[in-house]
């Protein structure tokens, strides 16, 4: 004992040492790593090699200019610029950027893409770096979006549309509650005014001069930036940058780049804002402050005592929610950026229909609790121990920090001059200044956060009968005249029980077998259960699982399947063994790991993660899991009032009905395929639920586990042994019904009239039986690759008709051989058929005529770049081994992959086409407004 206490004052000297040693006002470093470089013209660059992903590099323009410049007579046409780049530059005609990107495996979307915000406009896309010219080419798109933008008038009328479709995409509740909450969060600022998707009118009528005014004002080297990151040669790089942006030119007469202001405010406002389609109901407290940028190591220890402050205030929320009677759904207390100059701290909620006044009560009690009393000294002991496990394990993870991560940071530090520290900088001043921050500087936040002045309250719900929405006074009244009297100090219940407290001893493993070519072990255990291992070095602390067994839910009568839908999420919720849910987190405090159960249709299993450090506590839970699940009316019964604020409203959204038609018509008005209703809630039964989650987990003989990640095969067994080969195992025979869901037969039309905003979707679904085969579910998602390609070009780019076409396969072995085509879009009400149309006529000119060879090579190399980044992902791995188990195939099929590839060709497409898209046998559902305008 004697020389515990000598090393903890030793600790606690070093620490306080290094404490003062530190000067607080020394400004931040700059990672090493990357290389910042300014050109005569002004224009910043930023480069950094990085291997994660291999072979690829993340390129992008940053412009420090959005809507917020705008003149009154463009709103909207910063983002509107944002479109015409990919629409034809200097180098590039019309859709040349996005064909050229597409040719060499990128695609629109997850790997091409750009934003335009308030304050910022930024391009990225993602190139392979296998050839040199890969990277000479992408620099030049990116210059051509520099000064080279074409803005032919063609192009400019086509792609108006592109952009109304975007706008009206958007519309609905939601944003027309923020057109009435904006203006009064922004009162007095130029924010209030310039909404990045801007003014349809203007939008419709902008001519060309107008957008090169903007674009000529604001697209020029001294407000720009250019990132590169990945797997290249960083000198190279950096001259290539050097020799491509060198000829731009300054302006000769240059605008002064303002900065805007959100004025300060002495005193309270409200924006009140309700909706007959709004499906939740809500309150945000903003506490309005300038803001400030992390420069100094002061700067950054204030930075941690936030995060800290918020992390113990969220875990009482959390706490408040799980009561029988909870006062919200969820709520929150954190900090947001509102403007580039301007932040807020935040005190939120999610809650019932007239639950706002006690909700609102309750949480600013806890803040007064907070102000009041403080956090407890164990409340930052477990604070301290989960921040300093998540910054381990940000550490150990160093070398396999992805590219576009460090992109996206130097992007932040070009337009808000947000720090660079590498990782190990984060790293050592998180260790240096942690243990110095004391819970008297985290309690004094409160009366920093909560005041008087600059306060906003916003408000929004449903609109319809009986449903109170408080007026200004009253919630002034809450703000003001909230009763504090009753408000005593926290009391933090915690309990260092071991989460088992009984002796297992390690089962045999009665087989053990390897499979060639891809790293896997199979081990079979005493009591039946099967491990699949995987070890990889593709990150250094995670290591993911899965585990499944055959039977679902398709084995529970119709009289408990809801029931059975809400198993899982009320056993979740009730916590493990001798833990309530707050109990077991707390207890679980310092550790990374998830272990969340589910019951689908046709199996039961886990999904989880964890570090390799915690992998016995992992192993603990599951272990829990199917032996000491826990009966707590008091979680159910807080689950059931958190979903019924869910689905009190749920019917009243547009969205909601379109799916709702989709899905009871796809499945024949199925028992089982109802959607989710409030008066579906009165068919769960808190017996029923217990009791189908311990018959689903009550043997474990017929479970297969999967592991994926960082650890070694002999290092985990014994853990497989003691807590795997200890579960229950009964060896009873079962297996999946056939619950007899089926598609419908024929063609099949309906129209949803729903929502008043001048916005259509389009559903089409293709369905039929097929012959399952790797072979034929390769084709068959390959052909929804095609029709996702030529339809954006023929229904956005040629047509003007849509924001986006999204096209998938679902090709299904169990319980039926059968498959759906599914192809959606949003347009406007007027042209529903005309766009209908012209997507039957491309299936039928597919049918007629192969492909051209373009579209195949686009397909194959997309799917080629995908699946090289893939095979350095566990998630991947983790996936591809359960569906080999579940479809019943080799897992080194996976190798063949290529092959597959390269077998594909236009005349397959076609074929494929003719035989899945039958005209004969599809569903279409189209939503449309309540009254067409």
């Amino acid at each position: 004992m004697r020389k515990y206490i000598i090393n903890a004052i030793v600790l606690l000297i070093i620490s306080q040492v290094s404490f003062a040693q530190l000067n607080l006002n020394s400004k931040l470093p700059v990672d090493s790593a990357v290389t910042i470089g300014k050109l005569d013209n002004g224009l910043t660059y930023y480069v950094r090699e990085n291997k994660k992903p291999e072979k690829r590099a993340f390129l992008r323009l940053v412009i420090n200019a959005g809507s917020i410049l705008e003149d009154d007579d463009q709103q909207g046409i910063a983002h509107f610029i944002e479109h015409m780049a990919f629409n034809g530059t200097k180098n590039f005609e019309k859709n040349e950027i996005i064909n050229y990107l597409e040719s060499i495996g990128m695609q629109f979307g997850p790997e091409i893409n750009a934003f335009t915000g308030f304050d910022q406009t930024v391009y990225m896309f993602e190139v392979p770096t296998d050839s040199a010219s890969y990277m000479r080419t992408g620099m030049k798109i990116l210059a051509d979006w520099a000064h080279n933008i074409s803005f032919q008038q063609e192009e400019i009328d086509k792609e108006r549309g592109v952009i109304i479709e975007e706008w009206r995409g958007g519309r609905g509740a939601a944003a027309r509650i923020m057109d009435k909450q904006y203006p009064v969060i922004f009162k007095d600022s130029k924010y209030a005014e310039r909404l990045p998707i801007g003014k349809t009118k203007i939008i419709e009528n902008v001519d060309r001069e107008t957008m090169l005014r903007f674009y000529h004002d604001w697209y020029r080297p001294d407000l720009m930036a250019v990132v590169a990151v990945g797997d290249f040669n960083k000198e190279e790089i950096e001259g290539l940058i050097k020799s491509t942006f060198a000829d731009m030119q300054k302006p000769k007469a240059e605008r002064t780049r303002e900065e805007f202001n959100v004025p300060d405010f002495d005193s309270t406002r409200f924006a009140i804002a309700s909706d007959k389609e709004a499906t939740l109901t809500s309150f945000q407290l903003y506490f309005m402050k300038e803001k400030e940028i992390t420069k100094t190591t002061g700067d950054y220890r204030e930075l941690l005592i936030e995060q800290m402050y918020n992390r113990m205030f969220n875990e009482r929320l959390g706490e408040l929610k799980r009561v029988a009677d909870p006062p919200f759904v969820n709520a929150y207390s954190g900090s947001s950026n509102i403007a580039r100059t301007k932040s807020a701290y935040t005190l939120s909620a999610l809650v019932n229909e007239n639950g706002i006044d006690r909700a609102m009560t309750v949480v600013l009690k806890e803040a007064e609790r907070v102000r009041k009393f403080g956090f407890t000294s164990t409340e930052l002991e477990r604070q301290e121990l989960n921040m300093g496990r998540m910054m381990q394990k940000f550490f150990a993870e160093r070398e396999n920090r992805k590219s576009n991560n460090y992109a996206g940071a130097y992007a932040s530090n070009f337009l808000l001059g947000s720090p660079m520290l590498s990782v190990e900088e984060q790293y050592n001043l998180y260790i240096e200044l942690a243990d110095g921050i004391t819970l008297e500087e985290v309690n004094d936040l409160a009366k920093d956060f909560i005041t008087d002045n600059n306060r906003v309250v916003l408000v929004s719900s449903p609109e319809k009968e009986g449903v109170h929405i408080p007026t200004e006074t009253e919630l002034k009244n809450i703000i003001d005249n909230t009763d504090f009297s009753d408000v005593t100090a926290f009391v933090d219940k915690t309990s260092s029980d071991d989460l088992i407290d009984v002796v297992l001893k390690p089962a045999k493993i009665v087989e053990q077998d390897s499979i060639a070519g891809v790293g896997i072990t199979k081990l079979k255990l005493a009591n039946g259960v099967r491990v699949y291992l995987k070890p990889t070095n593709f990150k250094n602390d995670e290591t993911l699982f899965a585990a499944s067994s055959s039977g679902g839910n398709s084995l529970v009568p119709d009289s408990e399947f809801v029931s059975s839908l809400a198993a899982p999420a009320v056993i979740n919720e009730s916590g493990l063994g001798k833990f309530t849910l707050t109990e077991l987190r707390k207890r679980l405090a310092g550790k990374v790991l998830s272990v969340f159960p589910w019951i689908s249709e046709l199996e039961e299993g886990f999904d989880g993660t964890g570090s390799p450090d915690d992998m016995e506590t992992l192993f603990q839970l599951i272990y829990l899991y199917f032996t000491s699940t826990r009966e707590d009316s008091t979680a159910y019964q807080s689950f059931m009032s958190r979903m019924e604020a869910f689905l009190q409203n749920r019917t009243e959204s547009p969205d909601a009905a379109f799916q709702d038609t989709i899905s009871v018509t796809m499945t024949n008005h199925h028992f089982r395929s109802r959607p989710w209703t409030e008066e579906m809630l009165n068919e769960i039964n808190y017996d029923d639920s217990y009791k189908i989650f311990r018959d689903r987990f009550a043997d474990a003989s017929d479970f297969t586990f999967v592991f994926v990640g960082r650890f070694d095969v002999d290092s985990l067994k014994p853990l497989i042994q003691t807590y795997l080969g200890n579960l229950p195992s009964t060896g009873r025979t079962e297996s999946w019904k056939d619950s007899d869901v089926s598609y419908p037969v024929g063609v099949i039309k309906k129209i949803v009239k729903k929502g008043i905003e001048p916005k259509s979707k389009v559903m089409l679904k293709f369905t039929g039986n097929y012959k399952w085969s790797l072979d034929n579910v390769y084709y068959m998602n390959s052909l929804a690759d095609y029709l996702d390609i030529k339809l954006r070009e023929v229904i956005r780019e040629d047509k003007s008709g849509t924001y986006g076409v999204s096209v998938w396969c679902d090709p299904s072995h169990y319980p039926k051989e059968d498959y759906s085509y599914s192809i959606t879009f949003g347009c406007n009400p007027e042209r529903v058929d005309e766009l209908t149309n012209d997507v039957f006529a491309q299936i039928d000119s597919l049918k007629m005529n192969p492909p051209d060879v373009s579209y195949v090579n686009k397909i194959t190399e997309m799917q080629l770049r995908d699946y090289e980044t893939n095979l350095k992902e566990n998630g991947y791995w983790l996936y591809e081994i359960n569906n080999s188990i579940f479809n019943n195939y080799d897992i080194t099929e996976i190798l063949n992959y290529e092959d597959q590839m390269k077998s594909l060709n236009a005349d397959i497409l076609q074929e494929t086409a003719q035989k899945y898209l039958n005209e004969d046998n599809y569903v279409e559902v189209i939503l449309m407004p309540e009254e067409v305008k």
